[in-house]
């Protein structure tokens, strides 16, 4: 498999010498955000990769053809506001889907920044979200990208009525597990990349 952009990026910035913040200091960028990039969190825009190509000498292409096999990847999204759950399907989520980008957020507002910029294939979402129902964010997220596939994760079964009306997929009671989650993939309208075997 070829490296993703963050692990591209590391390696030519090491191999120059530069730290993150040295690296921020040339793109006029914070450290963080050099630091979002090469976790994989996050992704540069178009005008940052020209930037970047330039302080890292190197061919721009380089850097666009990670990038574009990396959108290729499935984007995961798993939104409750209880950490312990983030905690505990975060890893399970990976298990399951070994090669895409998962990402937690105990915020809607946050979730729908990153579905702003990355295609979420599939997102997991409370039905409750602090004050937030995750009812309103299956909507927005699909509203985003038609293409989303949404399961509601709950603790209450009442809740699976209201959830089968906002074009969810699927539905799982907390906490998930790799199985419960592998059942799902079933049921999804779009296939996903990525999935072990099931």
């Amino acid at each position: 498999m070829r490296p993703s952009f963050a692990e591209n990026l590391r390696r030519l910035r090491a191999e120059r010498g530069l730290s993150q913040q040295q690296l921020a200091d040339l793109l006029f960028v914070t450290r963080p955000a050099v630091a979002r990039w090469e976790n994989g969190s996050r992704l540069p825009d178009a005008e940052m990769i020209s930037r970047l190509s330039a302080c890292l000498g190197v061919d721009a292409g380089v850097l666009l053809n990670t990038i574009a096999d990396q959108a290729l990847a499935s984007s995961i999204i798993l939104v409750d506001d209880e950490r312990i759950i983030l905690q505990g399907g975060l890893p399970i989520l990976q298990e399951v889907f070994p090669d895409a980008v998962i990402t937690g957020f105990t915020r809607c507002a946050e979730a729908l920044d990153y579905a702003k910029a990355h295609p979420v294939a599939l997102a997991f979402l409370d039905v409750e979200i602090g004050r937030t129902s995750g009812l309103e964010l299956c909507g927005q997220l699909l509203e985003i990208n038609p293409r989303t596939n949404v399961v509601f994760l709950t603790s209450y079964l009442e809740y699976s009525f209201d959830a089968w009306n906002t074009g969810a997929c699927g539905f799982l009671l907390k906490p998930i597990s790799a199985d419960a989650v592998r059942k799902q993939l079933l049921k999804l309208r779009y296939p996903l990349k990525g999935a072990d075997a099931l």
